[in-house]
């Protein structure tokens, strides 16, 4: 999991610490509530209820805190290939090894292609040059725009 952005753990701490609080209040309203006179029980039962809307205006604070979604606290995407090779019992490190091992061998085929084509640019550019020598110019200009230094890599 990743983790939140520093002020909103104490802010988030703060208010479970409030909750908590109300709920501790709560407890020890309803052991000392007096029901047996009318007159005697009618401050317990205003005390009793509001420290029910206050826990209950804890418990939306804390609710509309913990789902507002910010960048900084946002959950790092986790790929389900992964989730199902941890559930089959394998090791998580196993898993990130071979990935990489994957990627990397992709892109060393990838950077052999763009040098294939680099060089098949170069030898097409020549052999066109040596067949047509009025389109000199225009192939130098094609082999300069895709990123051949002085006409060439």
């Amino acid at each position: 999991m990743a983790p939140m952005a520093r002020a909103s753990h104490d802010e988030l701490e703060g208010q479970l610490k409030e909750g908590l609080q109300s709920m501790y209040n709560i407890l020890v309203q309803t052991t000392a509530y007096d029901a047996s006179s009318a007159s005697a029980s009618r401050p317990s039962r205003d005390v009793l209820a509001s420290e029910l809307r206050n826990l209950q205006a804890t418990l939306q604070t804390i609710h509309k805190t913990a789902t507002t979604p910010s960048p900084e606290a946002a959950l790092p995407h986790v790929p389900p290939e992964l989730v199902q090779y941890v559930e089959n019992g394998r090791n998580p490190d196993i898993y990130t090894r071979e990935f990489v091992e994957l990627v990397r061998r992709g892109n060393q085929l990838m950077k052999g292609k763009q040098q294939a084509f680099r060089s098949f640019r170069d030898v097409l550019a020549g052999e066109m040059e040596k067949a047509m020598p009025e389109l000199r110019d225009d192939a130098a200009r094609v082999v300069a725009a895709t990123n051949g230094a002085d006409g060439r890599p």
